[in-house]
């Protein structure tokens, strides 16, 4: 399967939903499925930002778990479990964009101030092909 998916709608059958990527796709749009897909449900009561965060690191666990003993390489991992390793990712970002709508913070913005903070902490000069952390301030 590419990376193109439908247009996410419970409602709507398989032939009927537009293709979408990565490319094409906001931010927003994403958030909105989230938000819809919650708020068919009536879970917003659920929706706590303590009970959102719990659920990401669970999801991210479960995505560890196919990487547990033996981390395959890129060219050893199979259709099948590409798949399920796209589906675990998506079930993050799921919850990362519901606890975004709980909290209402705005995910492109944040993401360009803490990548301009980890470039002042992270000098490309002093870090290119080094993964040591820096000493504490």
């Amino acid at each position: 399967m590419s990376h193109q998916q439908s247009k996410h709608s419970c409602n709507k059958p398989d032939d009927a939903r537009e293709i979408v990527s990565d490319a094409t796709t906001s931010i927003n749009e994403l958030k909105a499925i989230v938000e819809k897909f919650v708020s068919d449900r009536d879970w917003h009561k659920y929706h706590s930002p303590k009970n959102i965060a719990i659920s990401v690191a669970l999801e991210a666990s479960e995505l560890l778990e196919h990487f547990q003993w033996s981390p395959p390489a890129n060219e050893e991992i199979d259709t099948q479990k590409h798949q399920q390793i796209a589906e675990e990712m998506c079930d993050v970002m799921a919850y990362l964009l519901s606890l975004a709508n709980v909290l209402k913070i705005d995910i492109a913005s944040s993401m360009v101030g803490k990548m301009q903070k980890n470039c002042k902490k992270y000098p490309t000069q002093d870090y290119k092909g080094n993964w040591k952390k820096p000493e504490p301030l």
